[in-house]
Protein backbone atom coordinates (compact mmCIF):
# COMPACT_ATOMS: atom_id res chain seq x y z
CA UNK A 1 0.00 0.00 0.00
CA UNK A 2 2.92 2.24 0.02
CA UNK A 3 3.50 2.32 -3.78
CA UNK A 4 0.23 4.38 -3.99
CA UNK A 5 0.87 8.08 -4.93
CA UNK A 6 -0.85 10.71 -2.81
CA UNK A 7 -2.81 12.83 -4.85
CA UNK A 8 -4.48 15.04 -2.41
CA UNK A 9 -1.74 17.60 -2.44
CA UNK A 10 -2.62 19.76 -5.37
CA UNK A 11 0.47 20.42 -7.81
CA UNK A 12 1.19 24.24 -8.92
CA UNK A 13 2.30 23.90 -11.82
CA UNK A 14 3.30 27.39 -13.85
CA UNK A 15 1.35 28.54 -16.16
CA UNK A 16 2.71 28.36 -19.81
CA UNK A 17 2.49 31.36 -21.79
CA UNK A 18 4.29 31.66 -25.29
CA UNK A 19 6.51 33.97 -25.96
CA UNK A 20 5.35 37.21 -28.40
CA UNK A 21 6.88 35.28 -31.28
CA UNK A 22 4.96 32.36 -30.99
CA UNK A 23 1.54 34.20 -30.36
CA UNK A 24 2.42 36.34 -33.44
CA UNK A 25 2.83 33.03 -35.44
CA UNK A 26 -0.07 31.35 -33.83
CA UNK A 27 -2.05 34.16 -35.38
CA UNK A 28 -0.96 34.98 -38.33
CA UNK A 29 -1.53 30.52 -38.84
CA UNK A 30 -5.02 30.93 -37.66
CA UNK A 31 -6.04 33.86 -40.10
CA UNK A 32 -4.34 31.73 -43.10
CA UNK A 33 -6.70 28.83 -42.16
CA UNK A 34 -9.76 30.74 -41.76
CA UNK A 35 -8.87 32.23 -45.42
CA UNK A 36 -8.22 28.65 -46.42
CA UNK A 37 -11.42 27.41 -45.41
CA UNK A 38 -13.86 30.54 -45.97
CA UNK A 39 -12.25 29.71 -49.76
CA UNK A 40 -13.54 26.38 -49.78
CA UNK A 41 -16.65 27.51 -48.56
CA UNK A 42 -17.08 29.17 -51.63
CA UNK A 43 -16.70 27.02 -53.65
CA UNK A 44 -19.39 24.49 -52.44
CA UNK A 45 -22.87 24.51 -53.76
CA UNK A 46 -25.90 24.50 -52.75
CA UNK A 47 -26.62 20.56 -52.52
CA UNK A 48 -23.08 20.47 -50.76
CA UNK A 49 -24.17 23.41 -48.28
CA UNK A 50 -27.27 21.53 -47.58
CA UNK A 51 -25.39 18.42 -46.75
CA UNK A 52 -23.50 20.38 -44.56
CA UNK A 53 -26.84 21.53 -43.18
CA UNK A 54 -25.91 25.34 -44.36
CA UNK A 55 -27.62 28.06 -46.10
CA UNK A 56 -27.16 30.09 -48.80
CA UNK A 57 -27.23 33.07 -46.06
CA UNK A 58 -24.62 31.23 -43.64
CA UNK A 59 -22.59 31.35 -46.55
CA UNK A 60 -22.92 34.79 -47.51
CA UNK A 61 -22.57 35.84 -44.03
CA UNK A 62 -19.10 33.72 -43.17
CA UNK A 63 -17.92 35.19 -46.57
CA UNK A 64 -18.21 38.64 -45.53
CA UNK A 65 -16.00 38.28 -42.52
CA UNK A 66 -12.48 39.79 -42.51
CA UNK A 67 -9.89 37.13 -42.31
CA UNK A 68 -8.77 38.09 -39.05
CA UNK A 69 -11.67 36.96 -37.80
Amino acid sequence: MNDLQDVSEILSLPAYRPNPLQRLFRGLWGSLERARTRRLLSQLDNRDLADLGLSHADRVNELDKPFWR
